[in-house]
């Protein structure tokens, strides 16, 4: 599984490579807003129960948290 791992983060890298930096940034942006939807759909099936007003609440709380503080 290793091998497939490393063959397509290869070919993932090389497709980026390829791109226009326009292209990069606006993939970045992309990944970037999937992931935050991720994380909402995961805080959701743990929070099924609260109103759109508590939910909005801990997510912002919870979202804060993660991001890198080496910067």
């Amino acid at each position: 599984m290793k091998q497939r791992d490393s063959n397509s983060a290869a070919i993932y890298n090389e497709i980026l490579f390829k791109m226009s930096p326009e292209k990069r940034l606006l993939k970045a942006f992309e990944l970037s807003e999937f992931a935050k939807q991720l994380f909402k759909c995961g805080l959701r099936k743990k929070h099924p129960n609260l109103s759109e007003k508590e939910f909005h609440a801990i997510f912002i709380k919870e979202f804060s948290t993660c991001h890198n503080r080496n910067y």
